[in-house]
């Protein structure tokens, strides 16, 4: 295994033993790029970690002359700032919490624990220095921390060398022999996948918007691309930069956390479906109501309504009626109203959750269409029949039951091309990602519904026709803006794994 190389401001930082290391200037560092090999492991202890100062610029460029260097540049930026760990406490105050339960040495008020090459300076915060250090790889950390009511941390940050206190020169020394002993490159496949592809999902959710069968499908068309493919769930948040594209198949909402793993995604770089927009446009129907019409698409005549203007909607729109509230998924938050009545009743409990809420023409018909858009292109075909003894295609009972109606699939070149022809017209005003447009056909024409962003593909039932194909055309699609858009992530030992 080849020698370490240390890097330091000045030499005289160095206070240990230089046995199994070599110690250089930061200074003969930068200024000799080929003095060292490829895959050098380097560990940085420059002083002045703070951006373009000497620590910082060894980082970079020990990256860009591919050596091996902690910490990674990305980690130093990351810490630079609370905001951009901000999201990542939740998890380390929990942690800080279980700890500080079984620390009676810590009173209360601020205190500090320090965190060397993964190791805490106070045993029992050794889970929080752990996960610390596995988020930012970093020869020495200090952890802010503060004891009250509950525990939380304060601040993460970087330790230059000459800053670290006495006491803890022994136990620092002990952990960095130790760190250049150990294996820098965790164990690889013969042929790694190139990239990495993060599938959300609540395997406890009632109505997900694909089941397990389906899942276990997308795994398995992703590996056979070359696309390592992991199951992640609400937790996993702090760890989604870790791959290099996220498939949402949760059902999403803006006050929820698939929103929030979807913004994150996107600020990371990360091919992702859904995209933030998408989700917002697609799930407010107001919205989607509203771009619709501006945009000439044919849909069931549609009403905006505040408390001020509900009185006029039976001047409108002739009884029955169907309400909306702007989020619902899954057939929730849709009603029909048959008087003026009922109407007021019903409109008067969705104004409590929107000040806007949408009425719509009602439209018979015995089934839904609904048509699978990727990219632009239409993907599947589906006509959903309606519940037993029901006007929509899921029945909610009150008990929390629910009752589905029938469904057929279809090939999408024996569809009726005008269904094809509306329901790519409607997606193309969302985006380019993955959409369910829901269409009713009547002898006015066909009309679209809505369109979502996260639509259903179950196993049997929206692969009906195209079978394991209908998965392996997503992971495709996936693939095809990995190679256009994407970079493979770094070496682990490099920090987190970012574009």
């Amino acid at each position: 295994m080849a020698t370490p190389v240390i890097v330091v401001r000045n030499l005289k930082d160095f206070k240990w033993s230089p046995e199994s290391f070599r110690v250089i200037t930061a200074r003969d560092y930068l200024d000799n790029p080929g003095a060292f090999p490829p895959k050098t492991r380097i560990v940085n202890l420059g002083r002045n970690y703070e951006y373009l100062g000497h620590a910082y610029y060894c980082s970079l460029l020990a990256e860009a002359r591919q050596h091996r260097v902690v910490p990674a540049v990305r980690t130093l930026m990351d810490l630079r700032k609370r905001s951009l760990y901000q999201p990542l406490l939740a998890d380390l105050d929990a942690l800080l919490e279980r700890s500080c339960v079984h620390e009676e040495s810590v009173g209360r008020g601020r205190f500090r624990v320090h965190v060397l090459f993964g190791r805490a300076d106070i045993p029992a915060f050794q889970r929080l220095a752990q996960k610390t250090y596995s988020m930012y790889p970093c020869p020495i950390l200090r952890i802010e921390a503060e004891r009250s009511d509950r525990c939380r941390v304060r601040s993460i940050g970087p330790v230059e060398i000459d800053e670290l206190p006495l006491e803890l020169d022994y136990l620092f020394e002990q952990q960095l022999r130790r760190f250049a002993r150990a294996d820098w490159s965790p164990p690889r496949p013969e042929t790694p996948p190139r990239w990495a592809l993060a599938i959300l999902h609540d395997p406890k959710e009632s109505l997900p918007p694909s089941d397990e069968p389906a899942i276990r499908r997308f795994v398995r068309a992703g590996e056979r691309l070359g696309i390592e493919v992991e199951l992640i769930q609400k937790k996993d948040l702090p760890r989604l930069a870790e791959y290099d594209a996220l498939f949402i198949r949760e059902t999403t909402a803006i006050t929820h956390h698939t929103y929030q793993f979807s913004q994150r995604a996107e600020l990371e770089g990360l091919v992702v479906i859904d995209d933030p927009a998408s989700i917002m446009r697609c799930t407010n129907k107001v919205y989607l109501a509203e771009l619709l019409r501006r945009n000439g698409v044919p849909a069931p005549k549609s009403l905006v309504v505040s408390r001020r203007t509900l009185p006029d909607v039976t001047t409108k729109l002739p009884f029955p009626i169907i309400l909306k509230i702007p989020d619902g998924s899954f057939s929730l938050g849709v009603h029909k109203v048959e008087s003026r009545a009922q109407l007021e009743e019903v409109a008067d409990r969705l104004f409590e959750d929107s000040d806007l809420i949408l009425a719509q023409e009602y439209m018979y018909t015995t089934y839904d269409w609904r048509v699978g858009v990727l990219g632009g292109k239409p993907l599947y075909v589906c006509q959903y029949f309606m519940a037993p003894r029901h006007w929509q295609i899921v029945s909610h009972g009150k008990d929390g039951s629910t009752q589905f109606g029938g469904f057929r699939a279809w090939a999408v070149e024996e569809a009726p091309p005008e269904v094809i022809d509306a329901a790519v017209r409607a997606a193309s005003l969302i985006g380019d990602g993955l959409y369910g447009v829901d269409l009713k056909q009547t002898d006015q024409g066909v009309f679209v519904i809505e369109v979502n962003d996260n639509p259903n593909i179950d196993h049997t039932v929206e692969d009906g026709v195209l079978k394991d194909r209908l998965y392996e055309i997503i992971m495709e699609e996936f693939l095809r803006r990995l190679e256009r858009y994407g970079q493979p992530r770094a070496d682990p030992i490099s920090g987190p794994r970012r574009p």
